[in-house]
């Protein structure tokens, strides 16, 4: 985290804008008080992309879960 002035702020106000979008801090001080902070946007966290099309991608081999679960169901039954 890194202090500066108003007046060095205001001076350079594209480089410490710059400074915030990579990732930094800065605390903006006027007579040695914090009046102001300069921080880094938030981030989007990355969402996961709708499964429905996964789903549908996916090609079943054998026999479907249902009839397999019936089958299963058959067999202990006798």
């Amino acid at each position: 985290m890194q202090q500066a002035s108003v007046r060095e702020v205001r001076d350079n106000l594209r480089a410490y804008l710059d400074r915030a979008e990579a990732g930094e801090e800065i605390v903006v001080m006027r007579r040695g008080k914090e009046v102001a902070r300069i921080v880094p946007p938030r981030r989007e966290p990355k969402r996961f992309p709708d499964l429905t099309e996964f789903r549908k991608s996916i090609k079943l081999r054998g026999d479907s879960p249902l009839e397999t679960v019936l089958k299963m169901r058959e067999e202990t039954r006798y």
